[in-house]
């Protein structure tokens, strides 16, 4: 039976057990499992770093809203992320990334990978051909965020699986989530997570999730899974799988506010630019329309001066300045000095009069009056 979106979000991945029928997925807090002979599995289940029935449900449920015939959960979504490129990479290998990805993936790859014989080449992912280009016969990943971290571009996923040739095409869409945009649908191999943000959606669990369709890749996830022990808690895996349960419905509000956000700040004289794919203004707004449903909840503002960005991310009150994005509350950040402070003198350098804000759920007219105000002292 064909299922919508919300209601995979709450009973894919689980149904009440057969002993006490409960509702919501049991944390099954046991690092072991009792086995019924030598040899002889129960349900499959042996040791929780190679398997538990809690952070089984929460992979089902992802898969089913990623439309993948698997994921595999994480402790985090760098683990997540350093797993696939383990997997899919070898020394003499090349990756062709973003030149807005997100920092943390480019130090890794820029800092550890290249250690090993492993290069890369920046490309701008809004133009197709740059793909192209930058293809070597020793290409094996195209690793793509969208939209981007923190000037949230639009890359049009369609075209770049037709550009990349026999590379895998890896997808962060964390900022998008599984509601927003299905990567794999779209010819992405492989779709990474970050479940710290949209997925679990109350800042208070970290965790990773990997999707794909491939069977022999996911016995290699598998494999680092349990041999290398990234592994998320059944406690974790719980709380995301709670936060998913209100996905769609979370989603829609950030989505409602962000553009209420956007259309606020496109109107201020102190703003030189606007960053959000839901603004006609946005040069890949036609991209966005075409492979999301809505447009994120995540508001980039490029102010006139450096000194106008980091006083406004200190004058809010109800925006919290904090790292991270993707929770119920209304986050605020300035990038060149925070997150993405290791891309420093890069090709992914950030602009200083960036503010990068991640918009909650919270009554619209009370963050309205918050950015006002804050505006007001600059």
């Amino acid at each position: 039976m064909t299922t919508g979106f919300s209601t995979n979000s709450i009973h894919a991945g689980y149904e009440p057990d057969s002993l006490y029928g409960s509702i919501n997925v049991p944390i099954y807090a046991s690092t072991t499992f009792a086995q019924d002979g030598l040899g002889e599995l129960r349900n499959g289940y042996e040791y929780t770093r190679v398997g538990n029935p809690t952070v089984t449900a929460l992979e089902k449920t992802v898969a089913a809203l990623e439309k993948a015939e698997y994921a595999v959960a994480y402790a985090s979504g760098m683990a997540a992320i350093d797993t696939v490129l383990r997997i899919l990479l070898k020394p003499g290998d090349h990756v062709v990334i973003g030149n807005d990805a997100y920092g943390g993936t480019y130090r890794l790859i820029n800092q550890i990978f290249t250690q090993w014989d492993i290069s890369h080449t920046v490309v701008d992912f809004t133009e197709p051909d740059n793909v192209k280009n930058a293809i070597q016969d020793n290409t094996k990943v195209v690793w793509v965020e969208t939209p981007t971290n923190p000037a949230l571009d639009i890359v049009d996923l369609q075209a770049v699986a037709a550009a990349k040739g026999e590379a895998t095409l890896v997808v962060d869409n964390t900022f998008a989530s599984p509601y927003l945009q299905q990567p794999l649908e779209l010819g992405a191999d492989v779709v990474v997570h970050s479940s710290t943000k949209y997925l679990g959606g109350h800042s208070d669990v970290i965790g990773g999730l990997v999707c794909a369709n491939d069977r022999d890749f996911e016995e290699h996830l598998r494999f680092f899974f349990g041999w290398v022990g990234a592994i998320p808690s059944p406690f974790d895996t719980y709380l995301t799988a709670r936060g998913i349960k209100t996905l769609s419905v979370r989603m829609d509000r950030h989505c409602d506010n962000a553009e209420k956000v956007a259309e606020f700040f496109n109107q201020r004289e102190e703003v030189a630019r606007v960053c959000y794919p839901g603004l006609e203004s946005h040069p890949n707004h036609e991209v966005a329309k075409k492979q999301m449903r809505r447009f994120g909840a995540m508001v980039s503002v490029i102010f006139q001066t450096e000194e106008q960005a980091k006083k406004f991310c200190t004058s809010t009150k109800l925006l919290c300045l904090a790292e991270s994005l993707g929770g119920v509350e209304s986050l605020i950040e300035h990038p060149a000095t925070m997150t993405h402070v290791s891309v420093e003198g890069s090709e992914l350098a950030v602009p200083s009069e960036l503010v990068r804000i991640s918009v909650g759920i919270e009554d619209i007219d009370d963050l309205l009056a918050d950015i006002e105000q804050a505006l007001a002292q600059l």
